[in-house]
């Protein structure tokens, strides 16, 4: 093969490149449609491949969802630290509010991929339900944490509210009116580390 033949013939796909743009395409249709109302075929036909090429990656397509909502909540946690202040609680949810308010406003935002999820699997014991409740657990601990540093005596209850108060800001950025998420859920976090402190004593 010459040098003007090598650089003319295409890259080979990897089976790593077959399961990323597996993922890709999933991530935009599951998150745009729906999970249920995307098929697997929809999705081995976006990505270009055979049925047997998808299954040698993803066994069902239950598989390939709780391999989207693990790279969702991958991608979420490293958010959420990204966005942490040590010592500072009050400017990791300011922070926090500001850029779910900056997401509720971008193109094509549907809220919580995870509550969407939920919603769409009732059964607490399906592997997809697992991923979300292990998923929310982490961010229950993470708001548990910023209570913690805001002097709350009664950090899990109060980790709790802001959680409940975060899921409301994600739908109502979605049905609501999203340039308004940012301002109103940064006050209203603001006003359960008041409350918490004035409870503390």
């Amino acid at each position: 093969m010459d040098a003007e033949t090598a650089v003319s013939a295409p890259r080979r796909r990897t089976g790593s490149d077959t399961r990323h743009s597996i993922l890709t395409a999933a991530n935009e249709l599951f998150y745009a449609q729906g999970i249920r109302a995307t098929s697997a075929d929809r999705i081995i036909e976006q990505v270009g491949i055979t049925k047997v090429t998808f299954y040698r990656h993803f066994r069902s397509k239950s598989d390939l969802v709780v391999a989207y909502l693990e790279q969702q909540a991958a991608n979420e946690q490293e958010w959420m630290r990204s966005v942490r202040r040590e010592g500072d609680p009050e400017g990791s949810l300011q922070t926090l509010a500001t850029q779910i308010g900056e997401a509720s406003c971008s193109p094509g935002f549907r809220g919580c991929a995870f509550l969407n999820a939920a919603a769409e699997f009732a059964d607490p014991a399906d592997p997809v339900r697992v991923t979300v409740a292990t998923h929310r657990a982490w961010m229950l601990e993470e708001f548990t944490g910023l209570a913690q540093e805001a002097g709350a005596a009664d950090a899990p209850a109060v980790g709790r509210q802001l959680m409940l108060l975060r899921d409301g800001g994600m739908v109502n950025g979605y049905l609501g009116e999203p340039t308004k998420v940012g301002a109103s859920l940064g006050a209203t976090f603001a006003a359960v580390l008041r409350g918490a402190r004035t409870l503390d004593g």
